[in-house]
């Protein structure tokens, strides 16, 4: 009789990371299959590269086009708008992409997902209009479902003594990501400026950000060939069973890559719902700063921000996929080792609170002494900060591909996963970036009123972490395998 233990019997805080073998010593770590993990990080580096690549030049595009009417204190809303835009498309679609991957497999939908990446960067570096830029972005937030799928390969290739160490380089790809992105986006924009000589063409002042745009849609287009040639499928096409007489007398010997996806009713477990809850708390305190801080950067100094040039803020925003990156490959899987996901991903929510208050800080001293050294080291600390809190995904990751019942399940929690994290990822950018608009334009706390918002925000939702479990969550186990 096939009959499994209810989730919550297997539920126990007090279950060590890192798992023992029947003679009560630590199993031996299982060797990482290097090639598999390398082309999963080619994926993870093409969508921050993508997303990433408009944020120094996305207000002075929005700026140029003449969508406010010259009304500079509006460009929050709009450049807010298409940062939401991508991930309002998302939310709608990707856990249909997460699902369908149970179903036809992972490498079909990370092929789509990279190419629609390409696709849709070539648009938006073509369009001239608000409309054309908000297509452009809507595409790939339509055809890229990998964030979800690319976790439910990891955690496929992956095993209880390997997952620490598996899912550290997910944070490494998007931070290496998110250093190219910005440079791509910086210093490439405007390169008839830049380099008369090489760019002299008018091509390229009718389209002064195609440059960033086509570097981006390149890199996806070599990623999606290497992945089609390399990827290794792991979800099994479940074998056609013929109808026998021998069939029907002895019944088949379960093997959770031949079964069927489970119904959604059966993926949303209590433990399933906790992690999914706990990353969208994370997502939407993260994407509501990363969509001001470069709004920040660019406002002017008597309006509130620091007043600099879109290659500065690339500079300044790559130094955070440097720094993270390398603290991510070399310390994430001992500090998870060492203190357990949920004390990593608690100290990731806390570290927002001096990230928000640094924003003033920096503004008011800006204001009364402009651009010093001491701005550049408050600047630096806020990178070193981000770096921080960005351990809290590597450890989220971990609860969520932990919390599924087994593989066939995966695909669907990550799609679940994600579509959650798209919906507060639309909502975010917005609201904080209308927020820092309206606290100017209503002079609400002198025009500072958006952080001390945000910063009670994040404190209160510190609170959705308390019921997870210490460590990650144990394996739910099948009472008819033994």
């Amino acid at each position: 009789m096939n009959v499994s233990l209810p989730v919550e019997d297997v539920l126990d805080e007090s279950q060590p990371l890192l798992q023992r073998g029947e003679d009560g010593k630590t199993k031996t770590p299982t060797p990482l299959p290097k090639g598999q993990i390398a082309i999963l990080m080619l994926l993870g580096l093409a969508e921050p590269i993508t997303s990433h690549c408009i944020f120094p030049f996305i207000n002075q595009l929005i700026s140029e086009l003449d969508i406010t009417g010259g009304d500079e204190k509006k460009v929050g809303y709009y450049a807010g708008m298409i940062e939401s835009i991508f991930f309002a498309m998302e939310a709608l679609f990707v856990f249909q992409w997460s699902r369908l991957s149970d179903h036809i497999g992972r490498k079909p939908v990370l092929l789509v997902g990279v190419g629609g990446l390409c696709i849709s960067m070539l648009c938006f570096g073509l369009s001239k209009t608000f409309l054309g830029l908000v297509v452009s972005r809507s595409l790939v937030g339509l055809l890229n479902g990998n964030t979800g799928v690319s976790k439910s390969m990891m955690g496929e290739i992956t095993d209880e003594t390997n997952i620490a160490q598996g899912f550290a380089w997910l944070p490494v790809a998007w931070s290496v990501g998110s250093t190219i992105g910005p440079l791509m986006g910086g210093q490439l924009a405007k390169p008839h400026d830049r380099w008369p000589e090489l760019f002299s063409h008018p091509f390229w002042v009718k389209y002064p950000y195609f440059l960033p745009c086509a570097a981006s849609a390149s890199f996806s287009a070599f990623t999606f060939v290497i992945t089609a040639l390399f990827l290794k499928e792991t979800v099994r096409k479940r074998p056609r069973r013929e109808p026998s007489t021998c069939d029907e007398a002895a019944p088949p010997h379960p093997d959770e890559h031949d079964e069927a996806p489970p119904p959604l009713s059966k993926v949303l477990t209590p433990r399933v719902l906790l992690s999914i809850s706990n990353y969208a708390v994370l997502a939407i305190v993260e994407i509501a700063y990363l969509a001001l801080q470069p709004l920040f950067l660019a406002t002017p100094i008597e309006l509130g921000g620091l007043g600099l040039p879109p290659p500065t803020i690339g500079i300044i925003l790559g130094t955070f996929g440097v720094l993270n990156g390398f603290f991510q490959a070399m310390f994430f899987a001992k500090l998870m080792d060492r203190w357990g996901p949920k004390r990593l991903f608690q100290q990731g929510l806390l570290a927002f609170v001096p990230l928000y208050l640094l924003f003033p800080i920096m503004s008011l001293y800006a204001k009364a002494h402009g651009i010093t050294p001491v701005i550049w080291g408050l600047v630096l600390l806020q990178q070193i900060l981000l770096v921080v809190m960005d351990l809290a995904f590597g450890a989220i990751f971990i609860f969520i591909s932990s919390s599924a019942a087994n593989n066939r399940s995966l695909g669907a929690t990550n799609g679940v996963a994600q579509f959650v994290a798209s919906v507060v990822r639309a909502v975010g950018p917005a609201a904080s970036t209308s927020l820092f608009a309206v606290s100017l334009e209503r002079n609400w706390l002198g025009g500072y009123a958006v952080y001390p918002i945000l910063l009670s925000m994040s404190i209160a939702l510190f609170f959705v972490s308390i019921p997870l479990p210490r460590d990650m969550w144990p394996k739910v186990q099948d009472s008819s395998r033994n």
